[in-house]
This record gives structure tokens, C-alpha cells and sequence, in this order.
């Protein structure tokens, strides 16, 4: 195989020049966690209608997928269940998450066969991009060649269908891929600043472009601007008053242009770490039940903080409430029939010094749920995040003289036992007489990845 030839005596990459433009390629696994429940049952992926959503909830739970087969006749990705059409038979695949990892890391030890990861930037457990443009005459191919080369390794060792954008910076790769391919015969596309200009200026809806959501078009919308040709000659000033700082990006998205390369995504360090913990539960909870399930969250990430062996400068609460009925229609009274969140209340402490105390993180939270979080609401979403995350023994860290080390010692302890514990047997191995109350959602949660059912 051609990829072998990438390969030098220790198996590092050999990386070679192929001078010129640079030329990326952007690849999506196909309707990933369906093709995978797809290709594990012998089935066709493109052929079958399948959507991967779990059977135990109500028929408002969103499908995570929907095959091929099934986007053809009208079904939309990411729909809840009952809006699939009532006479259409298909197969329901509970999500196992844990299987979609799994595939999703055979796949990139198959991209690894091609090139060296140094030149992959996995964007999302189905998508990644490449920058091929040290590769094109070491395998004596074009960047199209190389692409079609690769998918054809993916599906030759997984059973995955892939498509692929091409283009010469990571931008016009991922609009190839986004508009272009996914809507060809070959699910292929390809992209340079010329043929953007003149295919994609006049196209609609802006949604369909790169980080271009509802409310951004919203905005360009308000001051006549519905393609990315009138963004590109627009007047500069009123696109920067609308969108601030975001306007530098989208006007240069609107021209086909990309500074950012492969490498700087590899350079890059974020100043600021957090931790977090989110859930959208299964009803509205009132206000007592939903204080239990915030406490078992804060119980989640204070474990998570010692065992990253790290401390938190700060902790931030979130609660969103669900929609009344006269909410909802007063939504879609507006056209705004995707958004159903509700209103939302939260608040932010600043701890004394940075910690990982259970105790300490525990009181924060809950004395923020009950200052900011109202007993009228129902709440529908939580979150908890635990922000200016630093290694624990960093140096230049500030004492705290008012709080007994030696029982910060004893939780410290306590705290890594319960983690070793929880690592070598499971997290549902040891419980809180929290986690038994009706309420609860963290044995379930401990079953998920992301979210959703692990499968295992």
C-alpha cells in the first residue's frame, strides 16, 4: 500500500515538501454513530433506515443520527422522534457511545497509516482535517486522489462511508465539505477562492457557511446581507458595529480566506482551563429536586478536579427553566421553532484560594443554586463549571491561613480513595446515600458518555 511508504524505520513520518499552495482536505464520517449500528448489524449504511435514538425515553428524545436513506425521504438530522413520519419503518439503535469511540479511534489510526498526526487536527469524534500538502508528491497524487485514497481505506477496514472537502486553506476545506460535497453524487468537494466566489456568493441560507448560527445571520439579515457575496462588499463599519470582533473572521470567511494553518492549531494554548458539568433532565424539575441533583454534580467535579490532581479558582451555577406553554407558543408564533430553552438564572463565587475541597466547592454551589435559582420554575437544564483550573502543587499559590490543613488532608484522602476506587471498579462502585433518592440522575449518568447511554 501506498501509505507504507510514509513510514520510516522507528515509524515516524516521513514529511516532505510539496512546495506551492498548501491544500487541506476536511473528512466526515457519514452519519457516523448510524453507520456504525449500521455496518455491526451487516447492514448497508447507505441503504438502511436506521436512527439512533433511545427507545426508553419519550418521543421527544432527539435522534443522535439518521442514515443516509432516511435523510432522503425528509427525515432531518438531529429530529426527536415523533417528528419521523409515522409510516415510514426503520430501525430505533439505543446509542452506545463507548462502540462509537471505539470505531472513531481505528479510523484515525487508519489516517495515522497516511500521515503523521502532527498534520491532523481531529475536529470531532466523525470529522478531521489534514494538511496534505506535504504529502502530495511523496505519493505522487493530487489532493482530490488523496482523499479518495484514504476514504477508500476507511471503508476497506471499518465499513464507514466517508465524504471529503478539499481546499487550499482549512476554511474553504470545510465549506467544500459542508455545501459542496455532501450535496454530490461522489460526496466529494472541492473548493478554491475563485470557484467560491463563484458558487457559493449567491448561495442561501448563511447558516449553511461555517460558524455562521441563527443569530449571526440574524444580524447580517437586519442590515440587508443574505449571501456571502453581500457580506464581502458590504460596508466594513456597520458588519463590525453588528457582530464586533467576530466581523474580522466572517469577512474573510466571505472572501474565501483563512490565515489560520495546520500549525498554529498545533501551537496553540489555551490561557484558561475549566471543568464542567451539564444536563438537560428528563422533566422540570421543582425547586428541592433539582438542589439534589446540582449537589451530586458538584460532588462530580470536585472528584474530577483531584483526580487531574487540580485545583479551581472560581465556580460557576446554571440553571434554565423550562418553557410554559404560553412560552412555547408565543416561540412559534415567532418562527422560532428550534429554540426551547427557557429563561435562566445563575451566579459565580470566587473562592478565597484556589481548591479541590469537596466541602468547599459543595457550599459554593449550593449557596449559589439557592440565591439565584427561584422556587416558581420548574428547572430543565443544569450546569456546574469550575473555572481558572491550575495544577494543584503550582507554584505561587496563595494560602488560605482561615481554613484547617489537617482536615483538607483527611478530605484530600478521602477524595483519592473514593477516585481510586471508582477507576478500578466502576463509578457506580461506590454511592452517596444522595444517589439512592428518586431524584437522582447520577447512577444513570455514570452509565453515559457525553450524555448518552455508553452501552456498556
Amino acid at each position: 500500500m501506498l501509505a507504507s511508504l510514509a513510514r520510516y524505520y522507528s515509524g515516524t513520518i516521513v514529511r516532505m515538501s510539496s512546495g506551492g499552495q498548501k491544500q487541506y482536505l476536511c473528512i466526515d464520517l457519514k452519519s457516523f454513530y448510524a453507520s456504525v449500528e449500521c455496518v455491526d448489524r451487516d447492514l448497508d449504511p447507505m441503504t438502511t433506515d436506521l436512527v439512533v435514538a433511545d427507545p426508553t425515553r419519550t418521543q421527544k428524545t432527539i435522534c443522535l443520527a439518521v442514515s443516509p436513506s432516511l435523510k432522503a425521504k425528509g427525515v432531518h438530522n438531529r429530529c426527536r422522534v415523533f417528528q419521523i413520519p409515522k409510516d415510514l419503518n426503520y430501525i430505533m439503535a439505543k446509542p452506545r457511545m463507548a462502540r462509537y469511540i471505539e470505531v472513531s479511534a481505528q479510523i484515525y489510526e487508519t489516517y495515522l497509516q497516511w500521515m503523521s498526526k502532527d498534520d491532523i487536527h481531529v475536529y470531532s469524534i466523525d470529522e478531521a482535517f489534514f494538511d496534505v500538502t506535504p504529502y502530495l508528491s511523496l505519493y505522487g497524487m493530487d489532493a482530490r486522489q488523496l482523499g479518495e485514497r484514504i476514504r477508500e481505506d476507511v471503508v476497506r477496514r471499518t465499513g464507514i462511508p466517508a465524504t471529503c472537502g478539499v481546499g487550499p486553506n482549512l476554511y474553504l476545506a470545510k465549506v467544500a465539505l459542508d455545501i459542496m460535497a455532501k450535496h454530490s453524487k461522489d460526496y466529494f468537494g472541492v473548493l478554491t477562492e475563485e470557484s467560491y466566489k463563484e458558487k457559493l456568493w449567491n448561495h442561501t441560507p448563511l447558516t449553511d457557511f461555517w460558524r455562521v448560527g441563527p443569530g449571526t445571520a440574524r444580524r447580517l439579515g437586519e442590515l440587508g446581507i443574505h449571501t456571502m457575496g453581500q457580506l464581502a462588499l458590504a460596508p466594513v463599519d456597520p458588519v463590525f458595529d453588528a457582530l464586533g470582533v467576530d466581523a474580522e473572521i466572517l469577512l474573510d470567511h466571505a472572501w474565501g480566506k483563512e490565515p489560520v494553518e495546520m500549525r498554529h492549531i498545533k501551537q496553540y494554548k489555551p490561557q484558561t482551563h475549566c471543568i464542567a458539568s451539564a444536563q438537560v433532565l428528563s422533566r422540570d424539575y421543582p425547586f428541592d429536586e433539582a438542589l439534589t441533583v446540582v449537589k451530586e454534580m458538584a460532588d462530580a467535579v470536585s472528584l474530577e478536579l483531584v483526580q487531574k490532581g487540580k485545583i479551581a479558582s472560581s465556580v460557576v451555577v446554571t440553571a434554565s427553566y423550562g418553557l410554559t406553554a404560553e412560552e412555547r407558543a408565543e416561540m412559534r408564533a415567532a418562527g422560532n421553532v428550534r429554540y426551547w430553552g427557557g429563561p435562566s438564572d445563575g451566579g459565580t463565587l470566587r473562592f478565597v484560594t484556589p481548591t479541590n475541597s469537596r466541602r468547599t466547592i459543595m457550599d459554593a454551589v449550593v449557596h449559589l443554586f439557592c440565591e439565584h435559582v427561584t422556587h416558581e420554575r420548574g428547572v430543565h437544564h443544569l450546569s456546574v463549571t469550575l473555572d481558572g483550573i491550575m495544577d494543584s502543587k503550582a507554584s505561587g499559590i496563595q494560602l488560605d491561613l482561615f481554613s484547617n490543613q489537617e482536615t483538607l488532608g483527611r478530605e484530600q484522602r478521602r477524595q483519592e480513595a473514593v477516585s481510586a476506587v471508582k477507576q478500578k471498579f466502576g463509578k457506580n462502585s461506590l454511592l452517596k446515600g444522595i444517589d439512592l433518592l428518586p431524584e437522582a440522575t447520577g447512577r444513570e449518568r455514570n452509565r453515559q458518555i457525553g450524555g448518552h447511554n455508553s452501552g456498556d
